[in-house]
């Protein structure tokens, strides 16, 4: 008989971080390779008889043709498929208590599903209809756009939901980590079902897809049932255009759009981050722990405990696969916005004015090292982590050496990481407010543009 899997087993019983009782390890897992290019995990955890699984497609909305086409691919796998419509579909699933979802990011789409360990079979089954044969049906296709579009609609009455695609345009202006993945109002109402079935063609194929199944299996005959239900997924991926590394600002830029009816100010300013396999990630996490990962972070102590300019303030960085994006983010009353920002960028200088001493880097690495573990403790955590290391090409090494690299920090290397990767020069605002009465204080930070929210 013809051997289907080419097997690579990733053995992967390593210590990722310490917790305050002892050493946490993850358990391992097995990485195998159908004939056709599907990509295989499969991790077994017995402790309660549930099942997670993750297919996930390395395409994502840096693909689309009309804005909004991947999340609209993505949620239109739900409804229903060539053998069930949309309502049996539903119900076979709601019968035996078993939850499915289904999105698209930058640059992956992923169906989820959760389920009981008896019913692997038939729910297998129905994730594997939905990404095979899914229905298209163009009166369900009708409705789900009429449901999004008006959730679109509903999204531009709150800044904090709008404010990362004004700052992904702003940051990344002309490269395609700037496309807007949920789309716009225009830009769904373009994109037909052959939009979907053509997004679905091109990239939903084998070689460009990885499975992912976790919790109380046995991954022997998960593999038989994989090799049975998805060997007849034929057909390669369309190449992909060569994504490059977004360009770097050369301006101090001011991006202001305008919420005539906005009674406070929501803002970011940042600028380039890393991509996902940078070797220093972990370093940077670190770091950012202490300038606004935490409650007791200096921008929030800054601005919420010590001026009470806002209810929260916070500094992240974003990695994609060619790069990334860094930024601060609060909101405070229109009146203060000015005193606001200022003290953001005032506490953001204290990286390199003031600089990271022992004793604050020594709680920032106590408290990632305790946040770390709690990530990954159930099935459903494992395997998303499992897919985002196949959307990224990292490895268990990221789990290996997670303390190591945590323990090995010291002010020093604090400093350089400060210096390699945290953006100074020609920062990047966005600002979502009442432009009239901050048009003029929003301006004395850069280059100015304006915009409405509508």
């Amino acid at each position: 008989m013809k051997t289907i899997f080419k097997t690579l087993i990733a053995s992967a019983a390593f210590a990722p971080a310490l917790l305050w009782a002892g050493e946490f390890t993850l358990p391992a897992y097995e990485k195998h390779q159908l004939d056709n290019g599907l990509t295989l995990y499969t991790l077994e955890q017995h402790e309660v008889p549930l099942v997670d699984l993750v297919l996930v497609v390395k395409s994502g909305a840096v693909l689309d043709d009309k804005p909004g086409q991947a999340k609209l691919t993505a949620a239109s796998l739900l409804l229903g498929t060539q053998a069930l419509d949309k309502a049996a579909f539903e119900s076979k699933l709601e019968f035996v208590g078993a939850t499915i979802t289904a999105d698209a990011d930058l640059e992956s789409s992923i169906l989820s599903a959760s389920f009981a360990s008896k019913d692997q079979a038939m729910v297998m089954q129905l994730v594997r209809d939905a990404i095979l044969t899914p229905a298209f049906d163009q009166d369900e296709f009708d409705k789900l756009k009429q449901r999004y579009t008006a959730t679109l609609m509903q999204k531009t009455e709150s800044p904090k939901a709008v404010i990362k695609d004004y700052f992904n345009d702003l940051l990344f202006q002309g490269h395609a980590y700037s496309a807007l993945v949920d789309g716009s109002k225009d830009s769904v109402e373009s994109i037909g079902l052959q939009d979907l079935k053509d997004f679905h063609q091109a990239w939903f194929r084998p070689d460009n897809a990885a499975l992912i199944v976790t919790g109380d299996i046995d991954s022997k005959k998960i593999k038989q049932q994989v090799q049975a239900l998805f060997a007849n997924w034929q057909g390669q991926a369309k190449q992909k255009p060569l994504l490059a590394k977004p360009s770097t600002p050369t301006k101090t830029k001011v991006l202001l759009v305008d919420k005539p009816d906005a009674i406070e100010s929501t803002f970011m300013i940042g600028g380039p981050g890393v991509d996902r396999n940078n070797p220093d990630y972990v370093a940077i996490q670190v770091v950012n722990t202490i300038l606004g990962g935490r409650f007791t972070s200096w921008l929030n102590d800054e601005l919420r405990v010590n001026a009470g300019l806002t209810y929260g303030a916070r500094s992240q960085f974003d990695s994609l696969g060619m790069g990334g994006s860094f930024y601060m983010s609060t909101f405070t009353k229109t009146e203060t916005t000015k005193e606001a920002m200022e003290l953001a960028l005032k506490t953001y200088n204290k990286l390199w004015s003031q600089g990271i001493d022992a004793a604050t880097l020594a709680s920032a690495k106590a408290y990632v090292k305790g946040q770390f573990p709690p990530k990954y403790e159930t099935s459903g955590q494992l395997a998303n982590l499992l897919a985002e290391m196949f959307v990224y090409g990292f490895d268990e090494n990221f789990i290996n050496s997670f303390s190591v690299k945590v323990n090995s920090l010291n002010t020093e290397k604090a400093k350089d990481i400060i210096h390699h990767y945290f953006p100074r020069e020609n920062l990047q605002t966005v600002v979502v407010g009442k432009a009239d009465a901050i048009k003029d204080a929003v301006a004395t930070f850069g280059e100015l543009e304006q915009r409405s929210i509508q």
